[in-house]
């Protein structure tokens, strides 16, 4: 019985610190120690980049879905395919305006391209979730993994511990989803592909 209660426990912390929201701010984190030379800028401008991509892509999604936790007819759960449709239509646009922020600055491209894949995975799994229910939290660490194989085969970089961090870090948040049974193992591996699909074909040819 208590080990169960530590796996549970365990599955709770990982699913909390690598939830999908807070992904894109530790891709940012990543790239500014890629080494490679868009991560060339000073320390001013990324704390402000920072900002607002922990505003646009954490913070106010966040906040808007404690907004609709307040209503009744809300599960903030989301157990439910459908629950999870208007949150991610909410992230969308703040992800948006984070992009749209980020346009005006004098930034290398590929911050932008970032912000655009992870829209795109946003969208995806808002059309998916119409009729399926589909693990963003997979998408998410997913879509980080592919976006930093394509820069790593782009840039004939072998960050070998980074990678395999990541991958480390996707079965334990894919497990997690899965104890937690929040998930089936086909909606964990579906939103894993998609996710990672959708930023490794962004990065590769953008």
């Amino acid at each position: 019985m208590t080990s169960n209660k530590i796996l549970l426990q365990s599955a709770r912390v990982i699913s909390f610190a690598f939830h999908p929201l807070m992904i894109p701010t530790l891709g940012f984190l990543l790239l500014f120690n890629s080494g490679l030379y868009f991560a060339l800028i000073p320390w001013g401008l990324k704390k402000m980049i920072l900002l607002i991509i922990l505003l646009a892509t954490g913070v106010f999604p966040a906040l808007s879905i404690g907004l609709l936790g307040l209503s009744s007819r809300f599960d903030l759960n989301m157990e439910k395919n459908t629950d999870r449709v208007l949150p991610l239509i909410l992230s969308s646009i703040f992800y948006y305006s984070g992009y749209l922020v980020l346009a005006q600055w004098p930034v290398f491209a590929i911050y932008k391209f970032l912000l655009v894949a992870a829209i795109l995975v946003q969208i995806a799994l808002l059309f998916i979730s119409l009729r399926w229910k589909i693990s963003a939290h997979s998408a998410a660490i997913g879509g980080l993994l592919g976006g930093f194989l394509a820069l790593a085969y782009l840039f004939h970089k072998n960050p070998l511990l980074m990678l395999v961090s990541l991958i480390l870090i996707a079965g334990l948040v894919g497990t997690s989803r899965l104890i937690l049974e929040k998930h089936t193992n086909w909606q964990v591996y579906s939103g894993f592909l998609v996710g990672f699909l959708i930023m490794n074909l962004v990065f590769f040819f953008a």
